[in-house]
């Protein structure tokens, strides 16, 4: 981290600041987010951003292997696979915790990989918010590759509108309105004219799709898809004409498959510095003597749900469908952020697109989460200040 950049700013941080920059995406783009904007962004040095890219290309390599799609298959449920698959993720994001080594330097953990989008029209707004409201110096960037704010959004229209009318474009949703993160619909309208549209609106005739806007009946051609799987399947009461799983003629940006081939399920079947040990629960022999330093996570859950931090042989024995779950070397944040009351723990999450056609994904952005809790999570920070979502500031 760079101390002197951290002291100035946590001794310039004004409450006003911090609600101007709230208020300012509110009203710069109709919504108010119901997650919290942490009151800081955090500043990383080139040798912990050489680390966090060195990591991601690590992990890229297992995903562009020829033969990850074999690799992965097991991760597609019955009932639940979409047809017409894209031959690689679009998206793709890699979360890491900010841990101490033994020697005291701050290194990336691998935390979940995922080939899903999150936030990308968001982030780039808050970062700007930051630098804005804050005096964020030139000197820093949260992009990657040189792209700067005109070619991060067009890039953002080139992979996901492309040479469609944006009319015919939708980001598909359940009930995106309630959405924890529909500011990112909202920027996204704003920024590059896309509707979010909720599953249940859409209209089926024959192969082809519908929604309708101010009176009109509006062709799908595009969907940007924010679907997961896990809410949907929850949801009974919502009427359908469309099922994810139809074969239609539309193209995906963002293949829901992706969702699963590139999620927990890829993490035992990474070997570098940056990941920690992982095993699929079904194919282990014996449990390792020291199940204290393990976690459990179930393969199919999102946002960490269903996870067994403190676990013991007794826990695991009684798991009836073992090949759903992967046991994952505990990964210890270190408390890495000076704020006015106590040092806050780091999540950053790298944010990749991968082109059509492209031999691999590369970066362009990234979101942090700042946490004082257990895990990094609203549940485990309620009523705690310098926490929620934020965003990195590197050195380039």
């Amino acid at each position: 981290m760079i101390p002197s950049t951290r002291e100035q700013y946590n001794r310039d941080f004004t409450q006003e600041k911090y609600q101007a920059l709230v208020d300012d995406i509110a009203n710069s783009f109709d919504h108010r987010p119901p997650f919290r904007i942490a009151e800081t962004p955090i500043f990383l040095d080139r040798e912990l951003r050489n680390h966090l890219v060195q990591a991601c290309e690590d992990i890229t390599d297992v995903i562009v292997q020829p033969n990850f799609r074999d690799l992965s298959a097991s991760a597609l449920l019955a009932g639940q696979v979409v047809p017409n698959e894209t031959p690689h993720t679009t998206f793709l994001q890699m979360d890491f915790g900010l841990c101490k080594a033994a020697d005291g330097t701050i290194m990336p953990q691998l935390i979940e990989a995922q080939g899903f989008p999150s936030l990308y029209f968001f982030q780039e707004a808050v970062a700007e918010r930051y630098r804005k409201h804050f005096g964020i110096s030139d000197e820093f960037v949260h992009r990657f590759g040189g792209l700067d704010a005109a070619g991060y959004r067009e890039k953002l229209r080139e992979i996901i509108v492309g040479d469609h009318d944006p009319e015919n474009v939708i980001i598909l949703e359940v009930e995106p309105e309630k959405q924890v993160t529909a500011i990112d619909f909202f920027v996204a309208k704003k920024w590059i004219g896309i509707e979010a549209v909720c599953v249940s609106s859409v209209i089926k005739e024959g192969r082809k799709l519908y929604y309708m806007k101010d009176g009109r009946k509006i062709h799908i051609e595009r969907i940007f898809n924010r679907v997961i799987f896990d809410e949907l399947i929850l949801r009974d009461d919502l009427p359908r004409e469309f099922y994810l799983t139809d074969d239609v003629d539309v193209e995906w940006v963002g293949h829901p498959n992706w969702f699963f081939r590139i999620s927990k399920h890829t993490l035992p079947l990474i070997d570098s510095p940056y990941s920690p040990k992982a095993f699929l629960l079904s194919e282990l022999t014996e449990y390792p003597h020291d199940l204290h330093n393990y976690v459990l996570k179930p393969l199919y859950s999102f946002a960490g749900k269903g996870v067994i931090i403190n676990i013991n042989r007794f826990d695991l024995e009684a798991i009836k469908d073992p090949e759903n779950y992967i046991l994952q070397r505990k990964v210890e944040y270190a408390p890495v952020v000076p704020t006015p009351d106590v040092p806050a723990k780091a999540e950053v999450r790298m944010m990749m697109l991968w082109e059509r056609g492209a031999e691999r994904p590369y970066l362009v952005n990234n979101l942090v989460r700042l946490s004082k809790g257990e895990m990094v999570g609203v549940r485990y920070n309620k009523g705690k200040v310098w926490v929620g979502g934020s965003v990195g500031f590197f050195r380039p």
